[in-house]
């Protein structure tokens, strides 16, 4: 391992090490965090050194903290103290990569992230909104206290160095049949309806994979199909602190094919859903970002049996609906218009890399480490709003604010 991600507290005494930010949720269990933290003790005084693993759903603006309103919940929390020495885990072969980076001084630390949390999502920002996204995100954070968790403690930024690491999840082995759904639907002034079947290959697809599916008419009607229209939706359902349930379509792509009364259609349609298609919609859900890197859309929720909905924050799914254009017609063809529409579940997510370095992850470890080597150039003021922000590619500098989710529209 050539490069490793590292963050520097603000007054120098904390250096945090990561060999990675991504971490696989393999369902049964999750990948082992393993870190170390660079110590220059000679201002720590009677203070200790702590690292923090944290789980949490960021749903609203820090500025609209006004009157003691969280807009952050935390999920999950785990510490371990590091100075004077306490946690001591079994060393692994990161720890001895790490170790040997860091150099003296340095302390391993470990955590194990429990298989019923979430894995990370972020809502995308629109266009003029600044800071951090709103979603489910891990953070690793080392800092200097008297105790590891006293609310009523004061802990400068200067005295914290922080990471946003990602858990992520890829597709089962196993995939399923393909979904199936049809109708039959009959019309006003005509005594035959219009049969309509769509159908999948299989029940889960990957991340800009092209998605066939195939479609039967039979139009036993008087009426005429004009067109068919294949649209795509993402439903993102918010439920950790409201019932807050959208839908935006993802895809949404016209056919103009025409089945003439008393007549048969048999073809297979491809689509392919995909986020650079939709980077300007405010609130569309993609799998956890790093900082501003490119991510895809959001992997679909698989849910574990006996696993409480509650826990996991934002729950994504997709469905595909297609839908007929019929018209009779004479004079009174297009009031006597109407749709035949069926919906067909879709599971996205992405294929499970055999060395577990898929292309997704290498490319987001290579944009991350840019950015670590941006982060190291930083002055120690530059690191602290750093830690509160993001990276602003026309100003040249991160910064501060959240995005609201409660404007999506």
């Amino acid at each position: 391992m050539a490069k490793v991600f590292k963050k520097t507290s603000g007054n120098g005494g904390l250096t945090l090490y990561l060999g990675k930010r991504d971490y696989v949720d393999h369902m049964d269990k999750v990948d082992q965090v393993d870190g170390v933290v660079k110590l220059d003790t000679k201002d720590f005084g009677d203070r200790k050194v702590f690292v923090q693993l944290a789980c949490a759903f960021r749903y609203g603006s820090e500025d609209l903290d006004v009157m003691g309103l969280c807009f952050r919940k935390d999920i999950w929390i785990h510490h371990v103290q590091i100075y004077p020495e306490s946690h001591k885990p079994a060393l692994s072969a990161m720890h001895d990569t790490l170790l040997k980076k860091a150099g003296d001084d340095a302390k391993p630390f470990t955590f194990e992230i429990p298989t019923n949390l979430p894995c990370s999502v972020s809502l995308q920002p629109g266009p003029d909104d600044k800071g951090k996204a709103c979603g489910v995100d891990f953070e690793i954070k080392t800092y200097l206290a008297k105790d590891k968790a006293n609310p009523d403690e004061t802990i400068d930024k200067k005295d914290t160095a922080r990471l946003v690491i990602r858990k992520i999840q890829f597709a089962p082995s196993q995939v399923g049949a393909g979904p199936k759904a049809d109708i039959c639907k009959s019309f006003m002034m005509s005594d035959k309806p219009v049969h309509l079947e769509a159908s999948l290959e299989k029940d889960l697809y990957f991340h800009g994979e092209s998605i066939p599916i195939k479609i039967k008419i039979n139009n036993e009607s008087n009426k005429t199909v004009k067109k068919f229209q294949i649209t795509v939706d993402q439903l993102t359902d918010i439920i950790l602190y409201s019932a807050d349930k959208y839908s935006k379509a993802v895809l949404s792509q016209e056919f103009g094919e025409t089945v003439e009364s008393n007549s048969t259609y048999e073809n297979t349609l491809t689509i392919t859903p995909l986020l650079a298609e939709n980077k300007e919609k405010r609130g569309l859900s993609l799998d956890g970002r790093l900082k501003d890197e490119d991510t895809n859309l959001a992997s679909t929720t698989i849910l574990r049996q006996g696993l409480e909905k509650e826990v996991l924050g934002i729950l994504v799914s997709y469905k595909i609906k297609i839908n007929l254009m019929v018209a009779g017609g004479g004079l009174l063809g297009g009031l006597t218009s109407s749709d035949v529409t069926v919906e067909l579940p879709l599971m996205l997510m992405h294929p499970k890399p055999q060395d577990c370095t898929s292309a997704f992850l290498k490319e987001t470890t290579l944009s991350s480490r840019e950015e670590v080597n941006r982060e190291e150039e930083m002055k120690p003021t530059e690191r602290m709003e750093h830690d509160e922000g993001m990276w602003d590619k026309t100003k040249k500098k991160y910064v501060t604010g959240v995005m609201n989710p409660f404007n999506i529209t």
